[in-house]
């Protein structure tokens, strides 16, 4: 206790004040000597006793908080009574089941991390090792039809690879909270029109037939660099599910409340355990054919998301995929 600057300077100014109360007691009377004396020692006493029993308490709520600090599983602070080691008792109560929560929060997201990187450094293998073995064959084959193929098909890899270490610099940008999103006015057909234009050839190579039904003027509130890609991953998705012949349609509504864009394709749709996993990250889904490395839909998400919006994928009634983005006016 005495290690406390407080205690210390109350000890002094306490034994200096009873000092002075004796002295003038023995000096009017013997008995007002003694009775000052005995009132100095049993207010003493009283202290510290006192003083002691809450520090013993404190040194049991510090031992609790080093527990915490150390991982304890099981905790306990025991309830105190009305004062103010029992507010002290339910506020660390409070921080420690918060830190639980987020170090049980943190251990799942250790394990989601190490399952991540593991599938990303699957995904990045595979091309790598058609890289290399391409290269081997290019070095041995004198034919020059077979070393434009075989470049041609290296290119392709190398771009494969390119995109998804784009989408993860994206993803982590996000997730890191370095991307600010700038909010203005955004015509609903502009951003149509610029989404749409990076797949216009292919689907014109495929014969996919697009539809785009977006009345004029209405507009939405958003970042016109970013909201793009949001819907290319959603574009990228459905052309993938239309396949050849196939047809995509981009309905646009708008109620005082919220514009709502929809994304529907013609594919085969969703199976009912897919639904709940599909903005998941790297989750590819059940389709063996499925190109992507399951991280389109999860960027997408987070983007709009951020940006006040919200996005649901459904099975649409006559068939295929539909995707639903709601922009809150």
């Amino acid at each position: 206790m005495l290690r406390n600057k407080e205690i210390r300077q109350f000890t002094l100014l306490y034994t200096i004040m009873s000092a002075a109360a004796i002295t003038i007691g023995f000096t009017l009377h013997t008995a007002a000597g003694l009775l000052a004396t005995g009132c100095a020692v049993a207010f003493g006493t009283a202290f510290l006793l006192f003083t002691k029993a809450r520090y013993k308490s404190i040194a049991r709520i510090s031992s609790q908080i080093d527990r915490v600090l150390h991982n304890a599983d099981h905790l306990f602070i025991a309830d105190a009574e009305e004062g103010e080691l029992s507010i002290l008792h339910s506020e660390i109560t409070k921080m420690t089941q918060r830190i639980r929560d987020q170090n049980r929060e943190l251990i799942k997201e250790k394990g989601h991390l190490a399952d991540s990187l593991a599938d990303i450094a699957h995904q990045l293998r595979t091309p790598l090792t058609s890289v290399n073995l391409i290269m081997t064959l290019l070095a041995n084959s004198p034919a020059e039809g077979e070393r434009k193929a075989f470049i041609r098909e290296t290119e392709e890899l190398l771009m494969q690879m390119d995109r998804l270490i784009t989408s993860l610099l994206k993803l982590s940008r996000l997730d890191a909270g370095i991307v600010v999103f700038q909010s203005g006015p955004i015509a609903v057909n502009d951003l149509l029109r610029t989404a749409v234009r990076p797949f216009l050839i292919q689907m014109e190579l495929r014969n996919v037939d697009l539809r785009i039904n977006c009345p004029s003027g209405v507009v939405i509130q958003g970042d016109s660099a970013w909201l793009p890609e949001a819907i290319q991953n959603i574009l990228k998705n459905c052309l993938e599910s239309a396949g050849e012949n196939g047809k995509i349609e981009l309905i646009c509504t708008d109620n005082p409340l919220y514009t709502e864009l929809t994304v529907h394709d013609n594919g085969p749709g969703f199976s009912k355990e897919e639904i709940p996993r599909l903005f998941d990250r790297y989750y590819r889904g059940s389709n063996p054919n499925h190109a992507g490395y399951g991280i389109g839909l999860a960027l997408c998400k987070l983007i709009i998301t951020q940006q006040g919006g919200s996005i649901t994928a459904h099975n649409h009634p006559q068939g295929g995929a539909l995707f639903r983005l709601r922009f809150p006016k």
